[in-house]
This record gives C-alpha cells, structure tokens and sequence, in this order.
C-alpha cells in the first residue's frame, strides 16, 4: 500500500483468489483440429455460458437492436420501451429465414425479408400475410420469436442459451466486483478492429492466458516504435507477477505497472514514454534517475491526489494497484481484457461457424469519457483523438494492421494452428505460468462431459 494521504480513505486491495487445482491434461492437437470436437464444444459448452455480445451505449433508444454472430447463431439484442435490453435468436418463426443481417440498426417491428411476417420488438407475432389461410388458426398471438437469457455489465450486453443458467453475476464470480468502480459502462470505444485468424479460438485464448511468450514473441527487435513499449513500465517477469484463478473458471494475472526498474538505461534515465506519463501526473522523470524502482508508489500517489481534479473521478474507488498495475482477465471461455487504470483493452475470439480452423477474432479498446479530458488516447494500435468517432472495421487479416502487439501475437497463431496436424507433436508440455491455459482445457472438458464450474 502507498503512503497516500492519511485523510483519504483507499479502496483496501482485492483478496487472494482461491488456489486449484489442475489435472494435468496435456493440449493434444485434435482439439484445434477436429470438426467432431468443435460440435462437442459447441453442443455441451458455448450454449451453456454466458457470452458477451453487444454494448448497451450503441443501442439508447427503444427500438435501436444490434446483432453478432458466435458460431452457427446469430443473436439479435433490441432496447425495450421500458429501456431493458432483449435478446433472441435471429430466425423467423415461419420458415427459418434470418430477419436482419446489418450489424445494427432501428425498427418498430422486424419484417421478415422472406414472406413479410412481422415480430414486435418484444418479440411478438403481429402480422402475417394472408392470415385466413392457415387451418391451424391465425398465427398472430400464437407465436413468439425464440428468447434468450440476457442481462447486462459494465455497459455490455451478454446472453446465455441455456434456459436454466446461472444469474451473470455468479457466473463473473469476483470479477463483477473488481470491475464495477471504474464505471466501464461510461467509457467510450476507440479501437474495433476484427478479422478472421486462421486458428482455432483456443489457439488466441490460450495465449491471452499466459505471459511465457511476452519475452519472445513482444521483444523488442531493434525498431524504434518498440523500444518506446519497451520502456512502457510493465514488469513482465513472472517472478514478480500474479496468476490466480477463480472457482468460476476465470483467471486473472497482474503485472506491476508504472515501474521503470526493468527499463531504465545503463546511465538509470527513464525511457519513454513512462516519462511522459510521469510527467502527466506532475512528476519530473530526472528525480528518479538510478532508483527506477520508486516511480510505481510515486505514481500511484499521485494519481491518488490527482486524478478526480483532473477527470478521473473514478480514481477514488480504485486501489492503489489498480491506479498502476496491468490487470489482465481471462473470462471463460473466449474473453480477454486488460483493464488499466485509463484503458479496457477488449479481445475476443468467437468460434467459425463451420470450421474449427479458423475465429473471428476483435480486439477493440475503451476508455474514460468525460468533458475535462481532452488530451489523446494511447491504445496498443496508436493514439487516438480522444473527440473521434470510431466505426468497427472488419477486414481479411492482413489487409491491415490489427495493432503492433496484436499483429506480433497473429503471426505465430497461423504456424501453431499448422502444426496442430503434426505426428511429431503429442501434446503440451507446460510451465507454471501456463496453468491457465492448461485450466482453460480442463473446463472445456468439464462442460462436455456435464461438469460446471
């Protein structure tokens, strides 16, 4: 805990997480590769957790309704006029045809484009063509478009498929209080970028779940841009760095932040740009020449002292780890984030419909939003005007670039998901710090085989 100021009263930090145990269950190739497995998944596990899909701040008004797709569904989520959020499946109840295929958009009522049958945005029938000529009855007031369970977080919208889930809270497990004092539901998007990767989803989470490759795959090469990262003020070891994970089946891994020891030169000077940030939060980088260990407690201070004045009023709610270190979450089964202190760094692999081979894989970025900031936003795909409006783009992959950090992790997706075919390969062999990702298989097969968390 930092020497903050006695009269104020700091957020106490997170407890331990429960430790597990692990089966050891070794990452056979199959299950990046078999069509028979994916159904396994698909039939036992995705129709059976709770799923992020929409945003709730894209859809205000009664009416407005977006749609995603995971795997073979598609999901259609409309504002009500009482302002709740609905979720059902995207198919007309007459002859199977998808009502809407936009992204989003607004209706009173959606028409199917096959025989113009009409269904309320409450999901009721209130108009079919011809409605004498059915010798079941008039199917108005009979039929109802196929609900799900849908409920709402930190400004997202989830949904569930099975009937008899678990309310959204249990199933978040701790996280829904570690999130809830940034007030993430006001933060707005400033990075959405998807792609199709050539790999199965699993081949994305399980590298979101550990930080063995950070060393390798994220080390700097010689160009500028990266030494610049470099000296970003993460302590990467994983000595020094936190894994835990839930009863729930989510994990969580915090990296120190703010912390030049790592990334200070021969001559002790900070790099950038913790120095600019340093500089930011009033701090004069020359002070911490030679003793880069002390920059993490001096920020925090004063972030602490700072930030509500400056527009951060959710700062007094944080810990004080929380005002520097990097907290990376893993939520089961396809969800990864990075939340900082003035950053929500959101990835997500959701599985091909057809092939097991491939993913739709989003990484998009949040961040505060409040009248008193005006200065740019860093994101790991550049800086962002903080005024600008940000559409999703949605591109073959390499077309464009997703990110220097993501574009480092994409490249060695393609060959890992190649070599899953491999006689030579017979399965994991993993290190302490990749238990998360050997858990996120156990509870893959916990789900198939009709264990849940």
């Amino acid at each position: 805990m930092s020497n903050s100021d006695p009269g104020q009263q700091v957020p106490p930090e997170f407890p331990a997480w429960p430790k597990q145990s692990l089966r050891g269950h070794k990452l056979e190739g199959h299950r990046y590769t078999s069509r028979e497995f994916m159904h396994l998944e698909w039939d036992h596990m995705w129709t059976r957790v709770w799923l992020l899909l929409g945003r709730e701040d894209e859809m205000p008004a009664p009416g407005d309704w977006q749609q995603e797709e995971v795997g073979a569904e598609s999901i259609l989520m409309v504002r009500q006029s009482g302002g709740d959020i609905k979720a059902f499946y995207n198919v007309c109840q007459h002859r199977g045809q998808r009502l809407v295929s936009a992204a989003r958009g607004h209706t009173n009522r959606f028409v199917c484009p096959y025989h113009s049958w009409a269904w309320t945005r409450e999901g009721e029938l209130d108009f079919v063509q011809d409605a004498d000529d059915f010798p079941q009855g008039n199917p108005c007031g009979k039929l109802r478009l196929a609900e799900l369970k849908c409920e709402t977080f930190a400004g997202f919208i989830w949904v569930n498929m099975d009937p008899d889930c678990v309310p959204l809270r249990e199933f978040l497990g701790p996280i829904w209080d570690e999130w809830e004092p940034y007030g993430l539901a006001s933060w707005k998007r400033y990075v959405a970028l998807s792609t199709t990767a050539p790999c199965n989803w699993k081949v994305v989470l399980d590298n979101f779940n550990e930080s063995y490759h950070v060393n390798t795959v994220h080390r700097p090469r010689g160009a500028a841009v990266e030494k610049l990262r470099a000296d970003s003020g993460i302590d990467t070891n994983y000595k020094t760095t936190r894994f835990d994970m839930a009863d729930t089946g989510h994990s969580r891994m915090i990296m120190r932040g703010g912390y030049a020891g790592p990334a200070i030169d021969e001559e002790g000077i900070i790099g950038e740009p913790l120095a600019s940030v340093l500089r930011e939060w009033g701090l004069d980088p020359e002070d911490f020449r030679g003793r880069g260990e002390d920059t993490r407690e001096a920020l925090q201070q004063a972030r602490r002292k700072l930030g509500p004045t400056m527009g951060y009023d959710y700062f007094d709610r944080l810990t004080d780890t929380q005002l520097t270190d990097a907290y990376h979450y893993t939520l089961f089964p396809n969800f990864a984030v990075s939340v900082w202190v003035d950053g929500f760094h959101f990835l997500r692999a959701r599985p091909h419909p057809t092939d097991p081979e491939k993913c739709l894989f989003d990484n998009w970025w949040y961040a505060p939003d409040s009248p008193q900031l005006t200065e740019p936003v860093r994101t790991t795909s550049g800086v962002v005007d903080r005024k600008a409006t940000v559409e999703h783009e949605l591109f073959e992959l390499g077309e464009k670039s997703m990110g220097l950090t993501i574009d480092q992790d994409l490249s060695v997706f393609p060959g890992q998901q190649r070599a899953m075919h491999s006689r030579g390969y017979s399965g994991s062999y993993l290190a302490g710090q990749e238990s998360r990702t050997q858990r996120l298989h156990e509870l893959v097969d916990d789900y198939i085989e009709g264990r849940r968390p």
